[in-house]
């Protein structure tokens, strides 16, 4: 009895064993539909000269996204949204007809002595007859250059930068200009003036306002940016004064005869993000998000800026995903969550694309299990210490999950054995890089993300940034590594736990 048994029991271990060892690696199968030559014939289209630099709201981005819509229906996904396969969204930019600035009667030249932010201001005079003097304008833990003053109904001027730093900060940080403009207006103030210790005069006037989506303008207040010997006047002070001594001026409420005119006029424009989904199985109602932005920079004078690795790169390696992934579905071995391909519009102007996308979510936030986010994948940091030929920046992928790094780096071990470096990922990096692409606008709202990055280079926001210096072996690694964390995410049981709490 017991040798009849055990036998049978015997085999079914061993058959069991040997059918483990021998399911098939559907991932790694996949993973080869992404090649060098599969990318290079894909960004040659995407960062070609037809495309015109990809600027947002340009003909060309109009062309580059029925490019990529195309791309999309020829692997047969479905539309991301209910109008097709492209989210149209509103962007607004003025048209500066007019600008005076007048000090106790003195006339000053726009762009001589002052600059403005023409998108922060809206039409009309304003009269200003208090400016508060409020040094660098920070508050943090070490000081609150606003705790003696009420700056309610005033206008401000504030120095640019913090203290312990020459010169401007990234727009992006704390101690940037946008963040002290958001301080002072959460304050009550009227109006921002910007002192800069080194004002640089234009030739020419630039009437066109930068882009933004409504909301901005609407919720701004003006912005003007002045020289140090227009600082001096607005206090009431002698302009031939030297810049540090009116850092040791006294800060707080100085009477002034000031009038500012803006007349402008605001153009609608409209951009779009391009969207394509691949049905999950069992888990269709939860989806893993992959994206990158396909704008650039457009023409300037009669150069074009190609922008091949930013990020005409994570463009195409969002279009290779989908195809693997398409061609895997086409062969019954498809994802069990939904996956979604999003190219964005508006990057280069503020992430516009993807914040208009947060606001206004296809898919649910709180059903995306992941953002992976790709933002230049092409080229080589030549500031890399390691080695520059098997490398790739990993951004974010601490940050609000705590089983997301553990996934990542056991991923990259099983296939790939990248060397993923974190050098970027602390918050208070001072290139601010977690901030500064689209995954950001995920983040912000509880969605765990990763964003991959081979850092910058000479060729960085130049003309020179072309298809010829594509690195496409590395390039098709890197994407690998996506692919197979898409993978993961997409057929794992459960979604990426949300168990991290950042400081906003």
């Amino acid at each position: 009895m017991k040798k009849t048994f055990l036998l049978p029991a015997l085999l079914l271990v061993i058959v069991t064993t040997f059918a483990q060892k021998q399911q098939p690696d559907f991932a790694n199968k996949y993973a080869q539909s992404i090649t060098p030559f599969g990318l290079k014939e894909k960004l040659t289209v995407i960062a070609g000269p037809e495309m015109e630099g990809r600027e947002t709201a340009s003909p060309g981005q109009r062309r580059a996204a029925a490019y990529i819509e195309n791309y999309f229906q020829r692997l047969g996904l479905l539309p991301g949204t209910t109008g097709g396969y492209q989210m149209q969204y509103p962007i607004y930019q003025d048209t500066l007809i007019e600008a005076t600035l007048q000090v106790n009667g003195k006339k000053h030249r726009l762009d001589s002595t002052f600059s403005l932010d023409i998108a922060s201001a809206a039409n009309g005079t304003y009269d200003i007859n208090e400016i508060v003097f409020a040094s660098y304008g920070i508050i943090d833990s070490t000081r609150n250059d606003y705790q003696d003053f009420n700056v309610k109904g005033k206008w401000v001027l504030i120095f640019e930068g913090k203290p312990d730093s020459e010169g401007p900060e990234d727009k992006r940080s704390p101690y940037g200009n946008p963040a002290k403009v958001l301080q002072a207006k959460a304050l009550g103030a009227k109006g921002v003036f910007i002192l800069v210790s080194e004002f640089v005069k234009k030739t020419s006037i630039n009437t066109k306002g930068r882009m933004y989506l409504k909301k901005i303008a609407t919720y701004s207040v003006p912005v003007i940016t002045v020289s140090s010997d227009l600082g001096h006047e607005l206090l009431g002070l002698n302009p031939a004064r030297l810049l540090e001594n009116i850092k040791i001026s006294p800060t707080g409420s100085y009477q002034s005869k000031v009038q500012f005119t803006i007349n402008k006029r605001t153009l609608a424009l409209q951009s779009s993000n391009v969207i394509a989904v691949l049905p999950g199985t069992d888990k269709r109602d939860e989806y893993v998000l992959i994206t990158s932005h396909y704008d650039h920079l457009g023409v300037r004078g009669k150069e074009i800026y190609y922008g091949a690795d930013d990020d005409g790169s994570g463009t195409t390696s969002v279009l290779q995903i989908a195809e693997a992934f398409s061609k895997a579905k086409n062969e019954g071995h498809g994802p069990r969550r939904s996956i979604v391909f999003m190219t964005v519009s508006g990057e280069e102007k503020g992430l516009l694309g993807s914040e208009f996308y947060s606001e206004h979510p296809v898919f649910p936030l709180n059903k995306t299990s992941i953002d992976l986010n790709i933002d230049m994948v092409g080229r080589i940091d030549p500031d890399y210490n390691g080695d520059s030929t098997n490398y790739l920046y990993i951004i974010g992928d601490d940050k609000l999950s705590t089983n997301l790094r553990p996934i990542t780096d056991s991923v990259n071990k099983k296939y790939l054995n990248l060397q993923l470096d974190r050098r970027y990922n602390d918050l208070n990096d001072t290139n601010r890089y977690y901030y500064r692409s689209d995954h950001y606008n995920f983040a912000k709202n509880g969605v765990p993300v990763i964003f991959y990055f081979n850092g910058v280079h000479a060729d960085y926001h130049r003309p020179t940034d072309t298809v010829d210096k594509i690195k496409f072996d590395l390039m098709a690694k890197r994407v690998k590594l996506v692919f197979y964390t898409a993978w993961d995410m997409a057929n794992r049981n459960a979604m990426m736990t949300r168990d991290i709490i950042l400081d906003k």
